[in-house]
């Protein structure tokens, strides 16, 4: 199967998997990648090639990738290899 293109349609989907299947997830990035101490409720917004979007707290924070993604696919193996280099 082929990878999507990042459209905003394909990032919406990303958003909600990630929101309703790892919110864990995303209050780790909030955390550890945007730097916000204590993270009380974080939500991925968008994903685009240069960065995620969350909303944490209210606040928007943007956490930059460090490569432009490519696809979808990209996407899943980037935000994976993020949570893993995270220290547990």
């Amino acid at each position: 199967m082929a990878a999507d293109p990042l459209t905003p349609a394909v990032s919406d989907r990303i958003c909600k998997h990630m929101n309703d299947d790892h919110a864990e997830a995303v209050l780790a990035y909030a955390r550890h990648y945007g730097g916000v101490e204590n993270p009380g409720q974080a939500r991925m917004v968008a994903v685009k090639p240069e960065a995620m979007q969350l909303e944490v707290d209210g606040a928007t924070v943007e956490v930059a990738f460090d490569h432009t993604l490519s696809d979808s696919e990209d996407a899943h193996r980037t935000l994976v290899a993020m949570l893993r280099a995270m220290p547990r």
